[in-house]
């Protein structure tokens, strides 16, 4: 017999509300560690001591519960679903808006979010953040928050490469991409790829790789190959934290794949800049 867990969505409004301010807020361990790492082995003086400052300003962000950036990023919320979960007491969409609308309000964040784009006024009421959802076997919900900045999302692009691309030529066409757009992205990045499925897949699929901690390897072999050759061309372009030049451009670069047309290969590319917010809860 199956159960079915009842899930106030209350819950998850609070949720949603801690996770946007937290996320502004606090860096992740493994982005700190990342940022560490490169620091140490960075040649570059105006490098390092663009490394410490971001590492500074993680610790000061961390130490006074500010935000990291003046841009406080559009939230994109991912969100697997048990599908034994039954939401009550309201709608997940007004949960959702609602957590946005107070983080906004008591986490200080900058009001940089329009509600609708192309009002005069910017839209009246709350942002509404991306949100992707999954059902998945189990009686649990799984949030998981990512900050989006205009820089890191802008300098974005999707590639429709044809079907019989293989390893070589989408390796060329990523490093073309960061190459051109790497220095709008605030670096040390970290490059999200997604390859296959459909143009709006692969752009799903790229973000989803930025969910990953950094640095942790495709579970295929054949795939954490090429997450290692992307990541040394990459850092070998010499673009550097802030563009000032150096070792590190990246700090990882990780990789998704889904099946794809023969006849195209889609190619995503999302490059998360290095305030690298994204936290997660679990209900």
């Amino acid at each position: 017999m199956t159960f079915v867990r009842e899930l106030p969505v209350e819950r998850v409004r609070e949720a949603v509300r801690r996770l946007c301010v937290e996320t502004a807020c606090l860096l992740p361990d493994d982005v700190t560690a990342a940022l560490r790492r490169a620091r140490d082995r960075e040649d570059s003086a105006p490098a390092r001591r663009v490394l410490d400052q971001l590492l500074r300003n993680a610790e000061s962000a961390r130490g006074e519960m500010l935000p990291l950036c003046q841009d406080s990023g559009l939230p994109l919320l991912f969100l697997e679903i048990g599908q034994d979960v039954h939401l009550v007491g309201g709608t997940l969409q007004d949960a959702i808006r609602d957590g946005v609308a107070a983080a906004l309000e008591e986490g200080y964040l900058r009001g940089s979010l329009l509600r609708w784009p192309l009002a005069p006024d910017g839209g009246e009421g709350a942002p509404l953040p991306a949100v992707y959802t999954e059902i998945v076997p189990g009686d649990r919900l799984r949030l998981r928050l990512m900050a989006r900045g205009a820089g890191g999302e802008g300098a974005g692009c999707l590639l429709l490469l044809p079907g019989h691309s293989g390893r070589t030529e989408v390796a060329r066409a990523v490093v073309q991409a960061v190459q051109e757009r790497g220095r709008t992205a605030c670096p040390p990045i970290i490059v999200g790829v997604g390859i296959g499925g459909t143009a709006e897949y692969a752009m799903l699929l790229a973000r989803r790789a930025l969910l990953r901690r950094v640095g942790e390897p495709h579970p295929w072999p054949e795939a954490a190959s090429l997450e290692g050759e992307l990541l040394e061309r990459v850092n070998a372009l010499g673009i550097g934290p802030l563009g000032v030049g150096g070792r590190t451009t990246a700090l990882a670069v990780h990789v998704e794949l889904h099946s794809s047309h023969a006849s195209l290969l889609p190619v995503a590319v999302a490059l998360q800049c290095h305030s690298a917010r994204l936290r997660e809860l679990v209900l």
